[in-house]
């Protein structure tokens, strides 16, 4: 999951109730673990979906004044121009195709496998599925951007994922993620992907943050795009 850095903890997994058919993985924001979400989903699951929380390495953040924390790729603003991370998020995106590929030989077909994320961990999530091989399920974008947008209109041409089903939400108060970033990031990915796919959600009031309305969407989500399969 994170390349040969073996310090990182397992997954958070919670397991699918009965035969797992289908799989999301849910990747957390800057700082954070994925137990948190792993115990969100528990309260939304449903029987036949497996659902895996990884937890990002500690590595110095530029954002934070080098202090080390949880964290996919390194940060060095949060404003549309600033520089990013380009070696670090290709590399975050090599360790997620990983962990699909994992759950690919473990049985369960890539394309009944959804990511997700939030925040970073969002922002990890859209890159990942813009640029694998692996055709997937859909992508769960929460609180999030597009990291390296001007490299992916060439990269799209020949996605494997142009149809694959997006819901972006995000609140309308966030004030570490604006909501113009969601609503750029979404305007973006409609000009690459087919637009009838993505929808986009604002929760009032919601910060930077996730809320019981927005969790009760992404569970429609899966269940409309991961059903059962006997």
């Amino acid at each position: 999951m994170c390349g040969n850095n073996m310090s990182a903890p397992l997954p958070a997994i919670v397991p699918a109730a009965k035969k797992a058919t289908a799989a999301v993985i849910f990747l957390h924001g800057l700082g954070d673990t994925g137990h948190g979400w792993a115990e969100a989903f528990a309260g939304i699951r449903s029987p036949h979906i497996k659902y895996i929380c990884p937890h990002a390495p500690v590595k110095p953040v530029s954002l934070n004044m080098n202090m080390a924390m949880p964290s996919w790729f390194d940060i060095f603003g949060l404003a549309p121009d600033s520089q990013e991370d380009e070696a670090g998020i290709k590399q975050a995106s090599e360790n997620v195709k990983d962990l699909i590929e994992q759950e690919v030989r473990n049985g369960i077909p890539s394309n009944r496998i959804i990511l997700g994320g939030f925040s970073q961990g969002g922002a990890l999530s859209l890159y990942t599925a813009l640029t694998t091989h692996q055709k997937l399920g859909g992508v769960v974008a929460l609180s999030c951007w597009l990291p390296l947008r001007s490299s992916l209109p060439q990269v799209a041409t020949n996605c494997v994922n142009k149809d694959i089903p997006i819901l972006q939400c995000h609140g309308d108060r966030d004030p570490l993620v604006p909501l113009m970033f969601g609503s750029v990031t979404s305007e973006t990915l409609k000009s690459m992907l087919n637009p009838g796919n993505i929808t986009f959600k604002t929760y009032s009031g919601m910060m930077h943050s996730s809320c019981i309305e927005e969790m009760m969407d992404v569970k429609q989500f899966i269940d409309k795009h991961l059903p059962p399969v006997d």
